[in-house]
């Protein structure tokens, strides 16, 4: 007989037992079989003899085979180590599939649980229709073992301690106490950037973002990242004391940053930080950030960044993996838990995001605006406002104003100098002259002298080229302020004169009207010879004697 037929009787023989085994990726093999293997191996044993001898395949074989070599350990020390600890060192967590598959699996997690409570639908009906909608999705067996993880998840508490958390209850958030750094690509200098963590202690699920500094606006925003990466909001989130956070430690009755107040007024949760002298508060968190040391901080000390995003990827990455590793002593992994148990618990993110407040306090000018120091920026309010006390309440994006609680006016933040103004704002006399236009000149010039209306005309029509029309306007003014003091014969014929030569300036005016007045006093007849008005009653020289 052939020598190929018995290997390939040996390997249909290893797969049927494999397969009334119900061995598969996934599922830990006991730890006193994996110390035969051992053992057999130093033996001098082959591989194909010992998975023969032990009812596993081969490259399963071969792989503990490769993980003794790697271990610090010999093959005898690891041998006499508990169960338990060799499963830590062979097992410190196999990464769930993280393929779009996976996705696409605890997308349809909360339906498939949903159904399994009908005694009518079968976990094999529940696979027929996730292929017929994810043709290449997990095959059945996958599928199953995935089901079933989820299960047991969403049964066995986190810890062997008993768990006295409650589900999408609370989070706590600190900041890690080591730091990680980009090299800027411009001046080449390492830049240090802090690491805002987070953990939900029920599952254990685990987050962290990394921020320029602890200041208040980037502590929120690692916050707010981690709400959408979770994608739900605990009823309370616990902060270590840090100044970011707290204004005032205290173990009774801390002072809370207002900013972080805002926040969760906007999420709907409660802050209640952890208490001083009292490190059980925290130990959950503490925890999380020893983990992250040793799964994001330890595997990326090799690693060169050349920019914030680029770092909070590679960070995104480690923790994802972080995640998705089976917990030791747990058939299933921290996202498998978090899915199946925690993430139906949370309450839904707001529809839009979180932006930071900020506070001033400014009195109305007599123009009826507001000024932003901050941006040098003017923002109108009510006219009718003028000298009252305003409260300016303002984000990123939107500032709002407040007299007497009230909201007054809302505008678009913008940053520099200049106004930002609404028209229903402005009083009547404002709005006049901000609704200046060639059109209203001439209309109010119509009003007082037809000559006038037709000098404006012919001004505007003869605009020089790059000259903005507020020139004019000024010019505009000073005539009809000249027109008020000017008799109207005299002003008309001026202004026919100014029409006629082109002359369209105020003084040019001014200047005809003068030189008109001029020569109407010279043209006029001067009698020195007075006779007197004779008559009746007028006395005569006789009537002095």
């Amino acid at each position: 007989m052939p020598v190929h037929f018995f290997y390939l009787w040996d390997y249909l023989y290893v797969s049927e037992k494999l397969r009334h085994k119900g061995a598969m990726a996934g599922i830990i093999t006991d730890m006193s079989k994996i110390k035969q293997v051992l053992i057999m191996h130093k033996n001098g044993t082959s591989n194909r003899q010992i998975a023969k001898a032990v009812e596993l395949n081969k490259c399963t074989i071969n792989d503990y085979i490769k993980k003794s070599c790697s271990d610090s350990f010999t093959i005898d020390e690891l041998v006499k180590l508990s169960d338990p600890e060799l499963e830590s060192r062979f097992f410190q967590g196999n990464p769930a599939y993280t393929d779009n598959r996976m996705k696409d699996f605890l997308h349809e997690l909360p339906y498939y649980k949903e159904q399994l409570t009908n005694k009518h639908v079968t976990r094999f009906l529940l696979w027929e229709e996730y292929r017929s909608r994810y043709p290449y999705g997990y095959g059945k067996s996958q599928f199953f073992h995935h089901l079933k993880q989820n299960l047991v998840a969403e049964k066995t508490p986190v810890s062997v301690l008993s768990n006295h958390y409650e589900a999408g209850k609370e989070l706590f958030i600190d900041f890690a106490g080591d730091t990680l750094s980009y090299i800027d690509s411009e001046s080449g200098e390492e830049v240090k950037c802090q690491v805002f963590v987070a953990s939900l202690p029920y599952t254990d699920f685990g987050y962290a973002v990394c921020v320029p500094c602890q200041r208040v606006e980037h502590f929120l925003f690692g916050l707010r990242m981690c709400l959408e990466s979770i994608g739900g909001v605990p009823k309370i989130v616990v902060p270590d004391n840090l100044k970011s956070a707290v204004i005032k430690a205290d173990g009774y009755e801390p002072r809370i940053n207002k900013a972080l107040e805002d926040m969760g007024n906007h999420y709907g949760f409660a802050v209640i930080p952890a208490r001083v002298i009292h490190p059980r508060d925290k130990a959950l968190v503490e925890s999380t950030i020893r983990r992250i040391y040793n799964r994001v901080f330890a595997k990326l000390r090799h690693c060169t960044f050349f920019s914030l995003s680029e770092l909070n990827e590679a960070v995104t990455e480690k923790i994802l993996a972080y995640n998705q590793t089976r917990m030791q002593q747990r058939p299933y992994s921290r996202q498998e838990h978090f899915h199946a148990s925690e993430k139906d618990k949370l309450n839904p993110l707001p529809e839009h995001i979180y932006e930071m407040k900020f506070y001033a306090n400014e009195k109305v000018s007599p123009s009826g605006t507001v000024l932003l120091s901050r941006d040098s920026h003017y923002y109108s309010v009510p006219y009718t406002l003028i000298g009252r006390r305003a409260k300016i309440i303002y984000t990123r994006s939107i500032v709002q104003v407040f007299v007497d609680n009230k909201s007054v006016a809302t505008h678009l933040r913008i940053v520099g100098f200049g106004h930002s103004l609404i028209r229903e704002h402005l009083s009547p006399n404002t709005l006049a002259y901000t609704d200046r236009s060639p059109e209203f000149y001439c209309e109010r010039a119509k009003s007082v002298s037809p000559v006038l209306e037709s000098l404006f005309q012919t001004m505007f029509m003869n605009r020089a080229p790059g000259v903005v029309y507020d020139i004019y306007y000024r010019t505009c003014e000073k005539m009809l302020k000249i027109q008020q003091n000017t008799s109207k014969e005299l002003f008309n014929s001026a202004c026919e004169i100014c029409k006629d030569n082109h002359m369209f300036k105020a003084e040019s005016l001014d200047g005809v009207i003068k030189s008109l007045q001029a020569n109407c006093l010279m043209e006029e007849p001067e009698d020195n010879d007075i006779l007197p008005n004779n008559h009746e009653n007028t006395r005569g020289a006789t009537q002095y004697k």
